[in-house]
C-alpha cells in the first residue's frame, strides 16, 4: 500500500475528534499501516488503515468479541466510534480504524523459555475466554489454511511469471518447498474453533518485565478452524528466534517447551486429545504453505509488505521469508519427536 498523505491522516484524525493530534508510525504489521496517537502521558490511541482484503464490517466482529473478553475481566483493546458512530471511517477507499491503546511491550520474536511461557499462556487464556462466544462472523477468511490452494498458487504462479528477473533462483527454491509438503504428514478431521486466525508474536501484548502477557491484539484476523493450525501458526513464529527476515532459521525446543507448557496449563482441559496430538504437524504444515506464500508473492509481489531499509525489492524479501520458513520446517522435522514427547508430558499432566 502506498503511504498515506499528511492531510489524509489528519482528516481521519478529525473524524474523531483528534485533528491537532499527531500520528506516528507504530509496530511492524506487514498487512496494515498503524499509527500511535498521543495525546498525553496517560492516554493514547492505535489508528489503523486497514488492508483492503478486510471488509469494513471485520470492526463489528472486533467489537463483539472485545466486548466479550472484556466482560470475562481479560484486558483487550476496543474499538472506538468515529463522529457519526460508526466503527470505522472510510476514505480514499480505505477503511480507518480507533482503538484503545493498551500499553506494554510487543517482541518481533522470543528469546527466553519464561517469555514463551507467558506467550502460551495468554493465547491459551483468549481461547479460553472466547470459547463460548457464537459469533457470526460478517468477514469469514475461508480457506485461510487451505494448504493445498496455497501450493497450488505456487504452481500458478511459476506457470504465469517465467519471465520474472528472478524466476531461476524462484524456481529451483518452489521446487524444494512442493517436494517436501509431498513429505507432509496429513492432518485428521479435526473440528473448527473460534480463534485469533494470526497469533504471531508480535500480536501479543507482555508486561515490561516480559514475564506475563497482557492481550492480544490485531484482531480483523478472526476466523473458525482447527485449534491445532492456528498453534501450529504460533509456534512457527514463537519458536523461530532469527525472525522472518533470515533464511538462517532454527526451531528451538526450549522455546516450544515453555509455548506449551504454559498454553496447556490455561487451555489444556478443552483442548481435545485429537487435537494436541497434532500440534507439531500442524506447525510443519503451517511452515511449508507460508514458504508457498512467501514463494508465490516473490514472483507475484503484490501482497506481503517489505523491508525497503534491509532488502532490494519485494521479491528479494520473499525469497529470504520462503527459505527461512523451509528451513524452520526442516530444523522441526529434525526434533519432531522431541516436541511430540513434549507435547504429551505437557497435557498428559492435565488428566
Amino acid at each position: 500500500m502506498t503511504a498515506p498523505s499528511g492531510d489524509t491522516i489528519r482528516y481521519v484524525l478529525g473524524r474523531y475528534g483528534l485533528a491537532d493530534q499527531t500520528a506516528t508510525r507504530f509496530g511492524t504489521g506487514l498487512i496494515n499501516d498503524t499509527y500511535l496517537v498521543r495525546v498525553d502521558d496517560d492516554l493514547a490511541f492505535v489508528l489503523q488503515r486497514l488492508n483492503r482484503l478486510f471488509k469494513p464490517e471485520v470492526n463489528r466482529d472486533i467489537d463483539v468479541l472485545t466486548r466479550h473478553l472484556a466482560l470475562k475481566g481479560a484486558v483487550t483493546q476496543r474499538v472506538i466510534p468515529a463522529d457519526n458512530g460508526e466503527l470505522w471511517v472510510v476514505h480514499d477507499d480505505y477503511t480507518w480504524r480507533m482503538s484503545t491503546y493498551v500499553p506494554g511491550v510487543c517482541l518481533n520474536m522470543l528469546e527466553t523459555p519464561l517469555q514463551a511461557l507467558a506467550a502460551g499462556a495468554l493465547l491459551g487464556s483468549f481461547h479460553r475466554d472466547i470459547r463460548d462466544l457464537q459469533l457470526t462472523l460478517h468477514t469469514e477468511r475461508l480457506g485461510v489454511h487451505d494448504t493445498q490452494r496455497h501450493l497450488n498458487n505456487l504452481r500458478t504462479a511459476l506457470e504465469e511469471h517465467r519471465t520474472h528477473r528472478y524466476f531461476p533462483a524462484i524456481a529451483v527454491l518452489a521446487r524444494e518447498i512442493l517436494a517436501e509438503a509431498e513429505r507432509l504428514p496429513a492432518l485428521p478431521k479435526l473440528p473448527d474453533r473460534l480463534v485469533h486466525g494470526d497469533p504471531k508474536i508480535s500480536n501479543l501484548v507482555f508486561t515490561p518485565e516480559l514475564d506475563r502477557g497482557i492481550c492480544m491484539i490485531d484482531l480483523d484476523t478472526l476466523t473458525y478452524m482447527p485449534l491445532p493450525l492456528e498453534l501450529g501458526d504460533a509456534f512457527r513464529s514463537w519458536c523461530n528466534p532469527r525472525g522472518e527476515d533470515t533464511q538462517r532459521s532454527e526451531f528451538r525446543l526450549d522455546l516450544f517447551s515453555g509455548a506449551i507448557e504454559g498454553y496447556a496449563s490455561v487451555a489444556g482441559r478443552f483442548v481435545l486429545p485429537l487435537e494436541w496430538r497434532n500440534f507439531v504437524t500442524a506447525a510443519q504444515t503451517i511452515m511449508v504453505e507460508l514458504a508457498a506464500r512467501f514463494a508465490t508473492d516473490a514472483l507475484r509481489e503484490i501482497y506481503f509488505g517489505w523491508n525497503p531499509d534491509k532488502f532490494a525489492d519485494r521479491s528479494t524479501h520473499n525469497q529470504i521469508r520462503a527459505a527461512g520458513q523451509l528451513e524452520l520446517y526442516r530444523s522441526l522435522c529434525a526434533q519432531a519427536e522431541q516436541a511430540e514427547t513434549l507435547v504429551e508430558r505437557a497435557f498428559s499432566a492435565l488428566s
